[in-house]
């Protein structure tokens, strides 16, 4: 466990380079480096729990990147540490991903006080990683103050991520009503801000009155028991320009504090924690049996059975269940 054992020490010193060897190792299907990475999330336990987990979806070309790196920016002038984490849809095709937003975070990432890791969704379900948990608690390790995820940006898949971060920002370009009717209830029921993006130049009236029909809309949605009475709620920003950055910083706050007072925030975490523990515990079921022999020759047996007409899906899964 020497490698473990010295990754934990560089990652609790903030070594940025051990950091991104540290979720390297989680992110390995090698046995090898299963067992290291378990030593080393066990060593790390004692991760600072200040941090403000931020999750960040919207759909492709919104202006993610571009508001993260502004963002980002402004965090780390008033002296924040910042980590971003930013998932990349995976090739059915090829298997590959292109994991470009450290390039197209440029400036932010030259910031010493700033870490952005990319990471291959692997076709994962929910717009994150599978290892996306666990670099989150690495970041927090580190000392990060605030690690912001970005989704994929899938569309309605998106609400895992809010299952492992404290505030959830959905960011949406101006648009009517047609796009007002195309956001589902379910992302914008679990959405804590609502960013109308784009509010500058020519688009500016259209952001207006984009950020007035959400409102409008989040009005009509149940209220939340874990939120101020205004909330959720809709701002208008330009990523581009840097508009209105502060105020979304000011609304986190205000939510934070909120839900910090009231228990909200701490009891969320502990959820999260459980959570976690039943997603990783179905993992490495399903990886034990997709290992065990006997097991495999049943499946098999059965696919045939299902290729050939002879038994349903559903009566094959349950007869292989009752054999086991």
């Amino acid at each position: 466990m020497v490698i473990a054992e010295t990754l934990i020490k560089q990652v609790k010193a903030g070594n940025r380079r051990a950091l991104a060897q540290s979720i390297t190792l989680v992110e390995s299907s090698r046995a090898d480096h299963k067992e290291q990475a378990l030593h080393l999330m066990d060593g790390l336990l004692d991760k600072n729990s200040g941090s403000i987990r931020i999750g960040l979806t919207g759909t492709p070309g919104v202006g993610k990147s571009t508001f993260i790196e502004n963002f980002g920016t402004m965090l780390i002038k008033e002296g924040f540490k910042v980590a971003v984490l930013a998932v990349d849809p995976t090739s059915k095709l090829s298997g590959g991903s292109i994991l470009g937003d450290k390039t197209r975070m440029e400036l932010l990432s030259r910031e010493p006080q700033a870490f952005i890791r990319p990471s291959p969704s692997q076709e994962f379900q929910g717009g994150v990683a599978p290892k996306t948990r666990e670099a989150i608690a690495l970041c927090e390790a580190a000392s990060f103050d605030i690690i912001i995820v970005e989704t994929v940006g899938v569309g309605q898949s998106e609400v895992m991520v809010s299952e492992m971060t404290d505030i959830f920002l959905l960011l949406m370009a101006p648009g009517g009503g047609d796009e007002l009717q195309g956001v589902k209830r379910g992302i914008m029921e679990i959405a804590d801000l609502i960013l109308v993006n784009k509010a500058d130049g020519e688009l500016k009236s259209t952001a207006l009155r984009t950020c007035a029909d959400y409102s409008g809309a989040l009005r009509l949605l149940r209220k939340r028991q874990i939120d101020p009475d205004d909330f959720p709620k809709a701002l208008t920003i330009s990523s581009l320009e840097a508009i209105g950055l502060h105020n979304v910083w000011k609304e986190i706050n205000l939510l934070k504090d909120y839900r910090i007072k009231s228990g909200i925030w701490v009891d969320n975490r502990k959820k999260q924690s459980l959570d976690w523990f039943e997603t990783e515990l179905k993992r490495r079921m399903i990886q034990k049996f997709e290992k065990d022999i006997e097991f495999l020759n049943k499946k098999n047996d059965f696919r045939e059975k299902v290729w050939n007409g002879k038994i349903t899906p559903e009566r094959a899964a349950e007869d292989i269940l009752k054999i086991i």
